[in-house]
């Protein structure tokens, strides 16, 4: 009847635990086997369990264990062993010695039938700091550990493992356990060919890490053992070793060095596509304790964790997610491996987890989104997958905001300035405007900004124009040229920056291809890059050709398009035009304007250069004759497309003048902010040092901000704040 649960629960309420309990002194030993039976059954229940120290129950079962009935004597064992789970039960035991005769069992060989259930009684008490202190000073807890050592018993030694690992929780124990050595104890038991006693001395270990001495004496022996464990077919060993790897190379370098001696980064990464989730989050500690370390971590890159952690990125369990993505964040740090990762989609999954309802893993989402976010192409690549809306709405939450998801939208945008310019309306002095940037215009909340290959393939519209900036050379565009060239006429184009760039822009274009329209000519753009055409080939011999050797020609124009078929050339990606015209710009301006001998003279030099490139000074009276508008639509009419290189303008308002002068100045080195305003205004803001007042020398001012005009007068400075800055940004 004890154990069935509606049973238990009636002889319970019945008040059926007291005469059993008195029972137990019967004369009778099938009368107290019954009993005590009875009474292990019962005490699975917590209330039973609750009842029986208060009546009294040790005292018998004490008496119990020295019965001459070894049936008798286990029952009573297991009884401790389950009521020994309590603290006040263990208070009891130990003021009625029930220490005392446990360890007498233990020492007794004919009762080694005994001792797997005596260590588990053991192991509970051990648990109290009261209680260990008891077994160091009466020596029992030498006894232990001697006994755990010569044992060849697997289930006494894995007890014992057990009885250690309870211990080791408190700290005040794992002092103990340490000055009685217990570290050789363990690393002497990890040896042993018993898969549940290397899972209970791994787990022991892993307690025993909380004390710095012990973490550093297991460091030396224990780690190659532990590696080896790795490779297990135990699903539970091996994780029971990640476990312990994880906690000993935790703040400890020394350790973390140790794992890869022992050769133990390739079993690391196998067991990341294990399916037992605390296998795999261990594992995933252990490499990232171990990227602290320069040295190790390109070690660990060789080993390609990357493509290893993106299956634990897409694990259900929020523990592996967690400790996944801090893997990330760990590797994130160098660009190879922030590549390899693209490369392997595993951006996508970490995009994910920054939705987690688990506050930890979003938390460390965010902060392995800020270490991924340091290059561009990743940064566009994680607002393309939606990590910048994301984002954004959770720093909308008080509760689910923090400061890694706030540093993540700050980095993610500081790497994609045009996300950012359109977004925000606003670029600091350290943000550094490279190339295929692009002004696509303010953007409402929740507007998705298409690529710039999306804009460019777009038909033409009446919007506002997508504004460039790209003096990147066109190499990979020429590459189905060349090949095409080399096999027709046995030559071909040379684009190096060495050459034709340091050209002018219509020497270039004729470099590029011979001989141009006007409408290319002028535009700087060959006739054949950027459709990949052969149509013109036939005339790249030069006009003066002789009417006799046009055949020659015609014969290779035709031959041209079967040999680039039989080539079978993959399809090249899309590249932003070249804009010659502003590298032109960058030229002049690093020749006259850089040399000057202040910055405020460079910035007024500068201001006065983007104005007479972009339609000069106009009178504030006379700005809506200003026909800038009809001009870019003719641009891009002529381009047929809605993306223009900011080189191409030669009427520019507020909003492209500005652009231009933080593109010059970020490439000559003077520093100034870009700032949208409203109805097309933009403005740059520089900071300058005010001259020493009159008299006084030596001083040193800080910086003031100055507005810089660049229209009405071009290279006037207005100070922040003044009137006259604020007419300009607004009028």
């Amino acid at each position: 009847m004890a154990v069935e649960y509606t049973s238990k629960v009636q002889i319970f309420e019945q008040g059926g635990l007291e005469p059993l309990i008195r029972l137990l002194s019967s004369p009778d030993p099938d009368v107290k086997k019954n009993s005590v039976e009875c009474i292990y059954h019962l005490v699975q229940d917590f209330q039973s369990r609750a009842a029986v120290h208060e009546l009294n129950v040790i005292p018998p079962l004490l008496e119990l264990l020295k019965s001459e009935y070894p049936v008798i004597q286990l029952l009573a064992l297991k009884t401790l062993g389950v009521i020994s789970n309590d603290k006040e039960t263990r208070i009891i035991l130990r003021e009625n010695q029930g220490l005392d005769h446990l360890f007498k069992i233990l020492e007794t060989k004919e009762f080694n039938d005994l001792h797997v259930e005596a260590l588990a009684v053991v192991a509970n008490c051990l648990e109290d700091v009261d209680t260990m202190q008891l077994i160091q000073q009466t020596g029992g807890l030498k006894k232990l550990l001697s006994f755990a050592k010569t044992s060849t018993i697997p289930d006494i030694q894995k007890n014992a493992a057990k009885a250690i690992s309870k211990a080791a929780y408190d700290s005040e124990n794992r002092k103990i356990l340490h000055e009685q050595e217990v570290e050789k104890c363990l690393i002497t038991l990890l040896g042993t060919d018993n898969d549940g006693v290397k899972t209970a001395v791994s787990q022991a270990i892993s307690a025993m890490c909380e004390n710095l001495a012990s973490k550093d004496a297991f460091g030396i022996q224990g780690i190659p053992q532990l590696v080896q464990l790795l490779s297990s077919d135990n699903e539970e060993v091996k994780e029971a070793a990640a476990m312990a790897l994880a906690n000993l190379t935790t703040a400890n370098p020394g350790n973390a060095s140790s794992v890869a001696e022992a050769e133990g980064i390739e079993p690391l990464i196998n067991v990341l596509s294990t399916k037992r989730d605390g296998a795999v989050a261990n594992a995933a500690i252990v490499l990232t304790n171990m990227a602290t370390q320069e040295p190790l971590r390109l070690s660990i890159q060789c080993h390609s964790i990357m493509n290893a952690i993106v299956e634990p990125l897409q694990s259900a369990n929020s523990q592996v997610q967690s400790k996944a993505v801090l893997t990330v964040a760990a590797f994130g740090c160098d660009a190879d491996a922030r590549t390899e990762l693209r490369n392997a989609g595993g951006l996508e999954p970490l995009v994910k987890l920054l939705h987690s309802r688990n506050e930890e893993v979003r938390r460390n989402a965010c902060w392995a989104a800020v270490v991924c976010a340091s290059d561009e192409l990743t940064a566009v690549e994680l607002c393309r997958l939606g990590a910048l809306d994301i984002l954004e709405e959770i720093n909308l939450s008080m509760g689910r905001r923090n400061h890694f998801s706030e540093r993540a939208l700050d980095k993610l945008l500081d790497n994609n300035l045009s996300q950012k310019y359109s977004q925000l309306g606003y670029l600091s002095f350290s943000n550094i405007i490279t190339d295929s940037f692009y002004d696509y215009g303010q953007v409402k909340p929740g507007v998705k900004l298409l690529s710039l290959e999306e804009l460019s393939t777009q038909e033409l519209n009446d919007r506002r124009a997508v504004i460039l900036v790209n003096i990147k050379p066109p190499e990979v565009a020429l590459t189905v040229e060349e090949k095409l060239q080399d096999l027709v006429y046995g030559r071909t184009i040379n684009l190096s920056p060495s050459s034709s760039f340091r050209k002018s822009s219509k020497e270039r274009a004729s470099a590029v291809v011979s001989p141009v329209d006007e409408k290319q000519e002028s535009s700087g753009r060959p006739s054949s890059l950027s459709k990949g055409s052969t149509r013109e080939k036939g005339s790249r011999k030069g006009k003066g050709k002789k009417e006799e050797e046009k055949p020659k020609e015609e014969e290779e124009f035709q031959i041209a398009p079967k040999i680039q078929e039989e080539v079978t050339l993959e399809k090249l990606p899309w590249l932003p035009p070249f804009d010659f015209i502003l590298l032109d710009y960058i030229n002049d301006a690093s020749k006259t304007i850089l040399p000057l001998a202040t910055t405020k003279e460079q910035v007024v030099a500068l201001a006065q250069f983007v104005a007479g490139n972009m339609g000069g000074p106009i009178e504030k009276d006379k700005l809506h004759e200003f026909s800038w508008e009809l001009h870019i639509s003719e641009i891009k009419f002529e381009q047929k497309c809605n993306v223009i290189p900011i080189g191409k303008i030669k009427k520019g308002t507020f909003y492209h003048r500005a652009l231009l002068f933080k593109v010059i100045a970020d490439r000559i080195g003077a520093g100034c902010t870009l700032v949208r305003g409203e109805y097309t205004r933009a403005w740059n803001e520089v900071k300058l040092v005010d001259d020493s007042p009159q008299g006084i020398t030596g001083l040193l001012l800080p910086p003031q901000v100055y507005v810089v005009d660049l229209m009405y007068q071009p290279g006037c400075l207005m100070k922040q704040g003044s009137a006259e800055a604020d007419h300009y940004k607004l009028i």
